[in-house]
């Protein structure tokens, strides 16, 4: 399963459509997928390409950046109540995060999850009752460590069991092992994407030179030392002139087992996780 694909239509350059990843996918033997995009809702797209791609599941969800509204319950009802019931994740704000827009100087101040005071705001901790109720999969997006640990804090005391600390490693989240170890005390699944060891100064995009690369030495050592179970293999490809989403991830899946990864553990992290996230 590849719970983090990103596809055309979108405003930034996909070198595949929704219809043609899922048919890709397909023919890749792959169970399932989930459509995200930064400033759209995709359930309804999920719906439209199990319509076109029959024998696969597709699901989408939401991400909450300033298109949707920020940190806005209602474009998550609206998501969840989206006809198929394909939508099943909410991303809280990827490029339009306070922590995101800060850490690239992109300007002043971006989207908060936390009050001055610390504390997870309210309209967060109504997102998350939603998220609880609907069981939909709670993703940290583009936050910094501190910031995810406390959502996925808050989404547990709120009785959400379905928390992902999205690609973990990156260069915008980049959790310590030690942050690794908190998360997974409260529930969190840790993210390893396939763009990971793509990036770093000779990536073929050019702002992908920017973010440090994650070799798949780190993401094993990682993996080891927390436990498979606390893990979800995805991609986040997608992109042009990036290796198609299959093929990233064979790759992804082939430099952890060069690291030591055992074949049992790429399927709890590729299909029992992200199973029970989606489907549980």
């Amino acid at each position: 399963m590849d719970t983090h694909v990103h596809a055309a239509p979108d405003v930034f350059g996909r070198s595949l459509d929704d219809e043609e990843v899922a048919a890709l996918y397909k023919d890749r033997g792959l169970d399932s997928l989930v459509l995200k995009n930064h400033v759209v809702p995709t359930a309804d797209r999920a719906w439209f390409a199990r319509k076109h791609v029959a024998g696969l599941k597709i699901f989408g969800g939401v991400v909450l950046n300033s298109p949707v509204g920020g940190i806005n319950p209602d474009a998550v009802n609206w998501m969840w109540r989206m006809q198929g019931g394909f939508g099943r994740v909410v991303w809280f704000p990827t490029f339009d995060a306070d922590h995101h827009v800060k850490h690239f100087k992109d300007g002043p101040e971006g989207i908060k999850v936390l009050g001055s005071d610390g504390n997870v705001l309210p309209a967060v901790r109504e997102v998350l009752k939603i998220c609880a109720q609907q069981k939909l999969v709670v993703c940290t997006g583009h936050l910094s460590p501190a910031e995810s640990l406390a959502v996925a804090r808050a989404a547990r005391e709120a009785g959400c069991d379905r928390v992902v600390i999205t690609h973990a490693e990156f260069e915008v989240v980049h959790l310590s092992l030690e942050e690794m170890k908190q998360a997974a005390a409260l529930g969190a699944k840790m993210e390893i994407c396939a763009m990971g060891p793509l990036m770093g100064p000779n990536a073929h995009l050019t702002w992908m030179r920017s973010w440090r690369q994650v070799p798949y030495k780190e993401s094993a050592e990682r993996i080891k030392a927390v436990g498979a179970e606390h893990f979800l293999l995805a991609t986040d490809l997608g992109q042009t002139g990036n290796p198609s989403p299959p093929d990233g991830y064979k790759l992804l899946v082939g430099g952890l087992l060069a690291e030591g990864i055992t074949k049992e553990q790429i399927r709890v992290m590729g299909r029992e996780v992200p199973g029970r996230l989606l489907m549980g």
